[in-house]
């Protein structure tokens, strides 16, 4: 009889923590029982939540001046110049004779380096003020914050909980683990007492 006390408080430790989990996603509709509505708490603060994700995300995660000065630093664009020294190279050598074949009969390899290099010495200092350029007109256009809003607040029920299973599931399965070990530790203090009051 007593053995059966700390394991049945163990089971309602282990329940009722399994029940919370569950009532973090459901009911995903509010229902209504005895007059109260009861509704999973992140199927009714989906909105909220993705407010704030939205604003989380566009002010301190991923800001435009950050993406700016990143794209822009001299390090990055350095990167990027021997992609465009090829094609600068292949359009000199290949197209530029299709397109205007006398210019291409009196273009030397001599000639083609020297313009490469005036083109490449043009696009270092240019690339950074366009990039800043894009940047800004990128920013007036694209609102971070009201896409991810969108994005969050249009996801299904079951792909919320779906990604917050995975990546919370250790977690989830450790509450339910210490609501059987507090139910059990409850139901053996109450074991002891009723023993020590016989």
């Amino acid at each position: 009889m007593f053995v059966l006390i700390p394991l049945i408080s163990a089971f309602i430790g282990w329940f009722t923590n399994w029940i919370a989990i569950k009532m973090l996603f459901h009911p995903r509709e509010p229902k209504k029982i005895f007059g109260i509505t009861f509704q999973g708490i992140f199927p009714k603060r989906q909105k909220q939540f993705a407010m704030k994700l939205g604003k989380l995300v566009s002010k301190e995660l991923l800001s435009f001046s950050d993406l700016e000065q990143k794209i822009s630093d001299p390090a990055n664009v350095e990167k990027l110049m021997p992609v465009l020294e090829v094609h600068i190279e292949t359009f000199l050598k290949e197209k530029l004779p299709v397109q205007i074949p006398m210019l291409g009969m009196l273009i030397g390899e001599k000639t083609i380096s020297q313009v490469k290099g005036v083109f490449i010495k043009e696009l270092e200092e240019l690339f950074p003020v366009l990039m800043k350029q894009y940047m800004i007109t990128l920013e007036s256009e694209l609102d971070l914050e009201k896409i991810v809003i969108e994005k969050v607040g249009n996801f299904s029920s079951d792909k919320l909980e779906d990604i917050l299973n995975q990546i919370m599931s250790t977690e989830f399965r450790f509450v339910e683990i210490i609501g059987a070990v507090l139910g059990f530790i409850i139901g053996l203090v109450q074991v002891l007492i009723t023993i020590a009051t016989m």
